[in-house]
């Protein structure tokens, strides 16, 4: 893909709203911080090995990840739409932090956002999420980041579907997918229930 081309599938992934809000006199990330605030409070972080994961020094996550994934998420890169792992994944399962394990998002909260990332409308577990201010690309968008991994993980926006409004925006090379069909194999069983509505 062309640098302006990516340029523009990268603002095209900035909430349509915003100028909405901003109209309405409410800054522009207001709607979207006080959504993930409602969604993120009063709830711990899931319990598991996850908890007690310590990140490595740079020199070692270099040797850890791919240099997409470090770029990605040690750095706030973003990856390009449409060409990477997961913008059209459909196997049922859950996304998982690429270094930490934690569980972050699920295949039944995911949906097809048309931005070309994987898109999904709410976490898997909240407590695992912490979200911050970003102000680079010209705009005030609000950084999504795993808590345990303190992985940049994509973004949140305000303009998602019915469901919660919000579109979790996130870079497939932060994640780690793992299908239904292994999930009590590599320790992530207690979520299997979700499959079952």
């Amino acid at each position: 893909m062309k640098p302006l081309a990516y340029a523009m599938a990268l603002l095209l992934a900035l909430p349509l709203t915003s100028a909405w809000t901003r109209d309405a006199g409410t800054a522009p990330d207001q709607t979207t911080d006080k959504a993930v605030t409602a969604m993120t409070t009063n709830t711990t972080a899931s319990d598991g090995p996850w908890t007690s994961y310590e990140k490595p020094d740079a020199k070692a996550l270099r040797s850890l990840l791919s240099p997409l994934e470090f770029e990605v998420t040690q750095e706030e890169g973003t990856e390009r739409p449409f060409h990477n792992t997961y913008w059209n994944e459909k196997r049922d399962g859950i996304y998982v932090d690429v270094l930490s394990g934690e569980p972050l998002f699920s295949s039944t909260n995911k949906y097809d956002s048309g931005t070309g990332w994987p898109s999904f409308d709410r976490p898997l577990e909240p407590a695992n999420i912490v979200t911050r201010e970003d102000r680079k690309l010209f705009s005030v968008r609000t950084e999504v980041r795993s808590r345990h991994g303190d992985n940049h993980l994509g973004h949140v926006f305000d303009d998602g579907p019915p469901t919660t409004g919000l579109r979790y925006c996130m870079n497939s090379a932060a994640l780690r997918f793992i299908p239904r069909e292994d999930m009590e194999r590599e320790g992530y069983a207690r979520y299997l229930h979700i499959f079952n509505r």
